[in-house]
């Protein structure tokens, strides 16, 4: 996934009602950027951190620049938390998900579960249906494990639940952990910050959800999803 046009460079100066961002630009101008972050955002949004944005001249929109990038702890991490699902997609369709290869129809947004959700994908094999969920990690813990969520998630607990659901009607179910942050390597749950998630988890692998994480590597010009992460679920 390229970025395009090329990022603009600037310093974070503050994150605020969860969806704005106060940014300095190199010739000093103060800007207000789209955050397309709902989470605590924990390691990523420290005052005077570099942060890279994207320029749209669009007129209907209501803030020119959004943010993608942030620099924490020495790596680079991508903050906007859809790219994952585009990034998925494009790993999907180029076969670079090795557990999901031959899948011969691929649906986004596709209604599923008992609780009103959607899969962000529904992938057709011959064998059946396989639905499947991504989500973006960028909180890095200890070492270089990365753990997910940075805070308490009703709806990630009610997407395990619904994954669970579909095993137990015997279906084929997938959630996927999208690295975000370069200094990632292990993915597990935030038991500290939301233990009904990590409980979910647990219970979602016990009833056969297979459990996938894969890393990505993040650059000032493109995003790209590159090799199978490990789980751990302690």
């Amino acid at each position: 996934m390229l970025f395009e046009p090329k990022l603009v460079e600037g310093r974070l100066v503050k994150r605020y009602k969860r969806f704005l961002a106060d940014v300095s630009l190199p010739d000093g101008s103060v800007i207000t950027a789209h955050c397309p972050n709902t989470g605590a955002m924990t390691g990523c949004m420290q005052p005077g951190s570099r942060v890279w944005l994207r320029f749209s001249d669009n007129p209907r929109r209501k803030l020119a620049y959004t943010w993608e990038l942030v620099e924490a702890s020495g790596a680079l991490v991508c903050i906007h938390s859809a790219r994952a699902n585009g990034l998925m997609e494009e790993a999907l369709v180029a076969g670079r998900i090795a557990e999901l290869q031959g899948f011969i129809e691929l649906r986004r947004e596709a209604r599923f579960g008992v609780e009103n959700s959607r899969a962000d994908f529904l992938l057709h094999f011959d064998s059946g249906p396989c639905y499947v969920e991504v989500k973006s990690v960028t909180l890095l813990g200890q070492g270089r494990i990365g753990l997910f969520p940075d805070t308490v998630s009703a709806r990630g607990s009610k997407h395990l639940r619904e994954l669970i659901e579909v095993k137990r009607r015997g279906g084929r179910a997938v959630l996927c952990f999208v690295a975000m942050h370069n200094a990632i390597g292990e993915v597990r749950p935030a038991n500290q910050i939301d233990p009904l998630y990590g409980a979910t988890l647990r219970e979602a692998q016990q009833a056969g959800v297979e459990l996938l994480a894969y890393g990505v590597a993040v650059s000032e010009q493109q995003l790209l999803v590159t090799s199978a992460l490990p789980i751990r679920l302690c």
